[in-house]
């Protein structure tokens, strides 16, 4: 099994057996939807954070694999991180997608299964729904924060 048929099989796998899929009925949580209307994709993330940790995140939606299977990985993948190092593998998984360098160091695990997505522009926005999902909400309450103080 090459690279990209290992890449594949893991996209696959978190397509059908999606983590942290399901929204909760708990008024701590931040709820985002964003649809992809080229395409039809639609996502529906729940953020939950607490002393500056994102504590949990949730997603449902309707889409193509890429777009539930990135969705999936992106709960894994931010789950448990504080705000600021989440905010930086946002960002480095936008510049893998789009076909630039990145820091492997901060995009780890099975986010860069996604590389291959840079070959295909069309499919750019479908990987990266629920990531711009859970980056509105991050922004969200960095600015309630500030308001709040």
């Amino acid at each position: 099994m090459n690279i990209e048929q290992l890449y594949r099989q893991v996209i696959m796998d978190h397509y059908k057996y999606p983590k942290n899929k399901g929204l909760v009925g708990d008024a701590s949580y931040l709820t985002i939807h964003l649809n992809n209307p080229s395409c039809g994709d639609e996502m529906t993330v729940q953020l939950m954070c607490q002393e500056g940790i994102i504590k949990d995140v949730r997603h449902q939606g309707t889409g193509c694999s890429i777009c539930c299977a990135s969705a999936s990985v992106m709960t894994e993948t931010l789950k448990t991180k504080p705000i600021p190092d989440a905010e930086k593998i946002i960002h480095e998984f936008y510049e893998m997608i789009k076909g630039y360098p990145f820091n492997p160091e901060v995009l780890k695990g099975d986010a860069v299964v996604f590389q291959g997505v840079a070959q295909f522009p069309a499919r750019i926005k479908c990987a990266t729904l629920a990531w711009k999902a859970l980056e509105q909400g991050l922004t969200h309450l960095k600015e309630e924060e500030t308001q709040h103080g």
